[in-house]
This record gives C-alpha cells, sequence and structure tokens, in this order.
C-alpha cells in the first residue's frame, strides 16, 4: 500500500506504487520506487533513478543528482541501487556519465552509514558495507561483502574485491586484490581479512590455501608475474586462489596494492 505524507512532493510522471514516503521528501519525474521502499523524511532523489524492493533511506540523503563531474554535459544516464539496501543520513550517489557507460549501479543488501558517498559511474556489489563518511570517487568498481571503513578515500577507478576490507582512515590509491586487508593514509596491503572470512563461514581450509598462496604471490622472490605464474600453477584446483590471480591478471587503470615490506607478507 503507498503511503505518502501530504507534504512530500512527487513530480508528475514518478513510479511510486508501494512505497512509503515521508514528510518533506521530493521525487523527480523519472524515479522509479519499487514496492517497500521507504524514505523516511528529506529526502531527494532524482534523475533517471531505480530503487529496488525494501530499499531504507533516511533524512537528508541526496540521490541521482547531477554527477560531480565538470565533464558532465546533462547526457541522459541512469543510478540503479538494488534491493534491501539501507542508506542512512546525507548519502549522495550520483548517476553515470558519457565517460562510464551511463550508469552508476548499487547492488542488494548494502549498508552506507551516514555521510557516505558514491560517485558516478560506480558499481558497487552486494553486502558492500560502507562506514561514515567512507566515499568512492568515480568509475571505482566494489565487490561483494567489501567493506570500506569510516573516513576512507577511495581513488577513482580503483577497484577494491570481493570479501576485501579497507581500514578506517584510509587513502586508497591502487586495487585492492579480493580477500586482501589494506589501510594507512596511503594504503598498503596488510594481510588477508582473516577476521571476515571466518564470519562469514569459509572452511580452515579455504582459509590456510588463501593464506599460503598470498605469502607466494607476495614474497620478495622473483618478478611478481613469475609469481603468479608460479600460484596459478600450483593453485589451479582452488576457486578462491584463481580469484585472485583472475582479478592480479586484468588490465585495470591503477596498479596493484601491494604490501609496504614484502618479505612479512602474511
Amino acid at each position: 500500500m503507498t503511503n505518502i505524507h501530504p507534504t512530500a512532493i512527487i513530480e508528475k510522471g514518478a513510479e511510486v506504487s508501494g512505497a512509503d514516503i515521508g514528510p518533506y521528501c521530493h521525487v523527480g519525474p523519472q524515479v522509479k520506487l519499487a514496492k517497500g521502499v521507504k524514505l523516511h523524511s528529506h529526502v531527494v532523489v532524482g534523475g533517471d533513478t531505480t530503487i529496488g524492493e525494501n530499499t531504507e533511506i533516511f533524512p537528508f540523503a541526496s540521490i541521482g543528482l547531477k554527477p560531480q563531474d565538470l565533464k558532465f554535459k546533462n547526457e541522459p544516464s541512469k543510478l540503479v541501487i538494488g534491493k534491501n539496501n539501507v542508506i542512512r543520513e546525507h548519502v549522495t550517489m550520483n548517476p553515470g556519465t558519457e565517460g562510464g557507460g551511463l550508469l552508476t549501479q548499487v547492488g542488494d543488501n548494502c549498508l552506507f552509514m551516514m555521510s557516505t558517498h558514491v560517485a558516478h559511474d560506480c558499481i558497487v556489489g552486494n553486502h558492500v558495507i560502507l562506514a561514515n563518511n567512507a566515499t568512492l570517487a568515480g568509475h571505482v568498481h566494489v565487490g561483494d561483502y567489501a567493506v570500506i571503513g569510516g573516513l576512507s578515500a577511495i581513488h577513482q577507478f580503483v577497484r577494491i574485491g570481493h570479501h576485501a576490507m579497507i581500514g578506517g582512515m584510509s587513502g586508497i590509491e591502487s586495487d585492492i586484490i579480493p580477500y586482501g586487508q589494506a589501510s594507512g593514509e596511503r594504503a598498503s596491503l596488510v594481510g588477508l581479512n582473516l577476521i571476515g572470512l571466518k564470519r562469514r563461514g569459509f572452511e580452515r581450509e579455504e582459509i590456510n590455501a588463501l593464506r599460503t598462496a598470498y605469502r607466494l604471490l607476495f614474497s620478495p622472490e622473483g618478478t611478481l608475474a613469475e609469481r603468479v605464474s608460479d600460484a596459478g600453477e600450483r593453485f589451479n584446483n582452488n576457486p578462491l586462489v584463481m580469484e585472485i590471480l583472475a582479478f592480479m591478471r586484468e588490465n585495470g587503470s591503477r596498479a596493484l596494492c601491494l604490501p609496504r615490506d614484502a618479505d612479512k607478507a602474511a
């Protein structure tokens, strides 16, 4: 059942059937809100924005308005947000641009804490957490179950792998491997996200294989390309390790984030 507070403004053309829209919200004419979407109050949703079922948005969030990109020339672009997300106070999310495929996309079951930012052309997976004041610059890709600590900033075009953990107050300039953990003002890789893996039910044998592969990949012997090749031969039947290797072999726009002291990799 649609519930719209009398002070809310719903522009002609918006599709809001089954949504709960609180006081002083503003919903633009191209917006589509699925069943169970809840806008608490003072929420602005604009642009060509689609929000999936049961996503909850808290006061003073700004969703789908123009990107903060000087190259944006009002080209038609989209913001697509999945289902069961929690978007807290003062969060901002922008649609895509011509330079990034005209799409910003957020998956399902994510938590965006207060004042987090998802910039133009970002692709965010499922079950992702951005803690307070974490920000994604344009064109960032974030894998499923990644956690980004509070006050962290992710450089444009960076890739954050599945199940990665970014420590609070970190500056991420380089790609973070799946299952990796990174932290620092100019972040370095500091190991694997062991606590996150245990919490999500990974078996001890899986975690031990990842640790062995991590030590091999970031040992001081040989070149990184040689170590990737050696790990591919040794772990060719291990899907978790092979996922890391596939990520490392991709030609991303940014370099790989490496341990500060490779001989201390663990």
